[in-house]
């Protein structure tokens, strides 16, 4: 199996700042892979080899208490990327929908505008799911999944493509697509937008990789595959889609290794996600039976394979090295017949993907630093992705203006060796925007009957605790509140929402049973 193999620890000093030339930077984000799903986090109920991630977190720091923004996709990498929470913008429940506008505004300063302030090369590789500025005219929406009821997908799938649809994608996808990567930082984009909705394609920086003219063929949609149909290129192939990022990826590094100018590399994988659609090497390796568990394999090496890039190209030893997921494994992937087999996505954690108990957004975390990070460490300290921001603010010595970052707490000291709380408190919502607080060992989620949880007693949340502590419920929802209203929760001056924040018990819904009641 492929893995990273040729990494060799440089002599290791006490932890420290860094000295000499600011280090490359390859943030490598997973796709729905669980927290128990990397070997390395769940050694007992952890089925799935995954040699090259566990080497990885020998090399470096792991991460035990390290969570995303959401229980699901865009809103996460919305917070990652600008370490900001999502929920102070206008997705406060669910994902950029298919066409979906940006969500990241233009003048907000994200990682890799950040990065180039600093001189860095910036490039993003893999999946975007943030939206873009399709151009795409009223007139022409009906020839288009997802935006006027046209399904194409569910049973309702389409065989054959029209000529004016033909005609329509022609138009669209000679144009370019502003509102992407490259208008948010990054020098360079490659990836696909999303890997299991149209248009089937690559995209470089603002452009699609050929015109997409036929109906993604039937066959596609079955079996944990695409989830939509919609305007594909002919033979296009589910299974090419990770090797190809991987392949760009490597080629960047090796690149920009030659360039000698420090890079930021950007890189959404778009597995273990749907569609499972696993490579023939991999097919069986799991030992599970199970497409997924394969497909977690792939995704392992594929990561083995940037990691060696890295090596060969004589980056390893100055490059901070950042791996995570977006958020839990998705439970309708076949979770049941996992857990039969032995091995748990979730580990010891409550809940999956979508969820607002741990298994929704507490994540794999591993951070490689050669020099800074001592290898074989392990960090139990609350981490949470808006702190990629400040702490690579504090690695380049660059200041945050006030309107940036507003959730952002660096965890540099820890990656130093510290073992001391860098944020008291934390947000991380479900994917109907519920929210869960953070408060030290504390959980408290603000539903219609409230929940609260000491996860050093009970890291699976089972014992409600908030009828035996109605003061500490109280406390913690009037902190909720006030890291709403002032747009913030570090320190600094307080910013403004882009909306109202939704509250919860859900407002809408409240008044709807009132109303309901009265009538």
């Amino acid at each position: 199996m492929l893995c990273c193999n040729l990494f060799l620890w440089a002599t290791l000093g006490a932890p420290g700042w860094y000295e000499g030339e600011k280090p490359n930077i390859l943030i490598i984000l997973a796709d729905d892979l669980g927290y128990g799903d990397l070997r390395a986090n769940n050694p007992a109920r952890g089925k799935i080899p995954t040699p090259c991630l566990d080497q990885l977190a020998a090399q470096g720091m792991r991460f035990t208490d390290a969570h995303s923004s959401s229980g699901v996709c865009s809103p996460t990498r919305y917070t990652l990327l600008t370490g900001r929470y999502h929920w102070r913008t206008r997705l406060q429940q669910g994902i950029v929908q298919v066409w979906g506008q940006p969500l990241i505004a233009p003048d907000r300063l994200t990682l890799a505008g950040l990065a180039k302030q600093q001189g860095y090369r910036t490039a993003c590789i893999g999946k975007w799911h943030l939206g873009r500025d399709w151009p795409i005219t009223v007139e022409q929406r009906e020839h288009f999944p997802g935006l006027s009821g046209m399904s194409g997908g569910g049973g309702r799938a389409i065989a054959k493509v029209t000529s004016k649809q033909q005609e329509t994608w022609k138009q669209v996808f000679s144009q370019a697509i502003p509102g992407g990567p490259t208008s948010r930082g990054f020098d360079e984009y490659f990836g696909t937008d999303v890997p299991n909705w149209p248009p089937y394609c690559f995209i470089e920086n603002d452009r699609t990789v050929g015109i997409p003219s036929q109906f993604l063929p039937l066959e596609k949609l079955a079996g944990r595959q695409a989830s939509l149909q919609g305007p594909a290129l002919p033979n296009w192939k589910l299974e090419n889609i990770l090797p190809a990022l991987i392949d760009r990826a490597t080629a960047t590094i090796q690149k920009q290794a030659k360039a000698k100018q420090p890079f930021l590399l950007y890189l959404p994988l778009t597995t273990p996600h749907t569609p499972l659609a696993v490579n023939e090497t991999f097919k069986g390796k799991s030992g599970l039976d199970h497409p997924y568990a394969d497909l977690v394999v792939e995704t392992d090496a594929m990561v083995g394979k940037v990691l060696e890039a890295l090596e060969t190209a004589g980056v390893a030893q100055n490059t901070l090295v950042l791996f995570t997921s977006d958020n839990g494994c998705a439970s309708y992937i076949g979770v049941k017949d996992l857990e039969a087999k032995g091995h748990f996505p979730s580990g010891p954690l409550r809940g999956y993907k979508t969820d607002v108990y741990e298994g929704g957004h507490r994540v794999p975390f591993l951070v490689r630093w050669p020099g800074n990070v001592k290898p074989g460490t392990v960090c139990n300290q609350l981490v949470h992705h808006a702190d990629v921001m400040a702490t690579m603010a504090e690695i380049l010595g660059a200041k945050l203006p006030a309107d940036a970052a507003e959730d952002s707490f660096s965890f540099l000291s820890l990656l130093r060796g510290q073992d001391k709380p860098v944020r008291s408190h934390a947000v991380s919502c479900a994917s109907s925007g519920l929210p869960g607080l953070r408060v030290g060992a504390w959980k408290f989620i603000p539903s219609a009957k409230a929940e609260l949880y000491n996860l050093e007693l009970d890291l699976g949340e089972n014992h409600n605790l908030a009828v035996e502590n109605k003061e500490r419920a109280a406390s913690m929802a009037a902190l909720l509140e006030k890291i709403i209203s002032d747009g913030r929760s570090n320190t600094g001056p307080k910013q403004k929402n882009d909306v109202r924040v939704r509250r919860f018990p859900d407002e809408a819904s409240n008044s709807a049973k009132k109303k309901k009641k009265e009538g």
